[in-house]
């Protein structure tokens, strides 16, 4: 499976959080699935790092890294991401979340959440709670 991971799931799968959802560990474990991160997921973290929000208290130039280092692939922010946003229908009001669902869908990735929201879109999306 090619996995695009959400930014919560990727805060806790960097810290090794108990609030990591076991079935994203296994996931996660898997040999064969391909794990991605968004560059919207760092844009998101350093700027709700700089913010001083507790649940991003990360430093993003590590945090980067750190899912590089552990075979992760980064997946830019393209102009027919962004397109795609205006696809949507506007059932979720995060940015973030929806230039996720956005590049899962255009790049055929299966986006794993944490967030209930997110399973109104059409799409690969798979909740994890």
């Amino acid at each position: 499976m090619r996995c695009l991971l959400d930014t919560h799931l990727l805060l806790w799968a960097a810290a090794d959080s108990p609030e990591l959802p076991g079935s994203v560990r296994a996931l996660l474990l898997e040999q064969d699935n391909d794990l991605f991160f968004s560059a919207a997921s760092i844009w998101e973290v350093a700027i709700k790092t700089s913010l001083n929000r507790e649940d991003f208290a990360v430093d993003p130039p590590a945090f980067r890294r750190g899912l590089l280092n552990h075979g992760y692939e980064e997946l830019p922010i393209t102009g027919a991401h962004a397109l795609g946003v205006a696809e949507l229908p506007f059932d979720h009001k995060d940015p973030f979340d929806r230039m996720l669902i956005a590049q899962a869908e255009f790049e055929g990735l299966t986006l794993l959440t944490s967030d209930r929201q997110l399973m109104r879109y059409r799409g690969p999306i798979s909740f994890h709670g």
